[in-house]
């Protein structure tokens, strides 16, 4: 996405969520509000991560879905992260204080997998949200770079399009970066067939 951020300040996770929840095009980091602006490409991108896992979930006939919008908030924070793709468990979302009321999540284990796809604004995708997801036990997430977007010490001088899954070892995040024709290995969906490369054609 090309992001942008409005002349707001200070705005309170509350005040974001009765605002602007259904306004897809809106997410919050630290008290701002940022425009996230999705790109045609951008949606390309993420609408094949979304029927893959889609097509993955279905097979193994598990428990979960991809809703179609979703906040995360970081408990204690004036954040509200919209995620590109996040699959959910229906069985944990019982102890969910308010997604009876309104479709935010708060609790890492009602996570399963939870993909960001790299916009302008990749400074928050490769280290805020990488501290976030871990520190609310998220335990696997991808970053879809399909435009080689990252700083070079996160994706490598060449500048070239990668995806990096991190898992979450022993409540730290593990990553590994994934290129051309590499299948990705996701610990969520071990069977799961799908190359870099698949990715980064849906974005061209």
């Amino acid at each position: 996405m090309v992001s942008a951020t409005i002349n707001i300040s200070n705005l309170s996770s509350e005040a974001f969520i009765a605002g602007y929840l259904d306004d897809v095009r809106y997410e919050l980091t630290d008290g701002e509000l940022i425009d996230l602006e999705p790109t045609g490409l951008h949606e390309q991108v993420a609408g094949l991560i979304n029927r893959k896992l889609n097509v993955a979930i279905d097979l193994l006939n598990l428990p979960w879905f991809i809703p179609m919008k979703c906040l995360i908030k970081p408990l204690g924070q004036n954040s509200a992260f919209r995620p590109d793709v996040v699959i959910l468990d229906r069985t944990a979302l019982a102890n969910e204080p308010l997604w009876k009321t309104e479709p935010v999540i708060t609790l890492g284990k009602s996570v399963k997998l939870v993909v960001e796809v790299v916009s302008t604004n990749w400074q928050n995708d490769y280290a805020r949200k990488v501290e976030d997801y871990e520190a609310l036990g998220i335990g696997e997430y991808w970053i879809a770079d399909y435009l080689g977007l990252g700083g070079k010490r996160y994706i490598g001088l060449s500048k070239q399009p990668v995806i990096t899954i991190y898992q979450l070892v022993d409540g730290i995040y593990q990553g590994q970066q994934f290129r051309g024709t590499e299948r990705l290995i996701s610990q969520t969906f071990p069977d799961l067939n799908l190359t870099a490369e698949e990715i980064f054609i849906a974005g061209r």
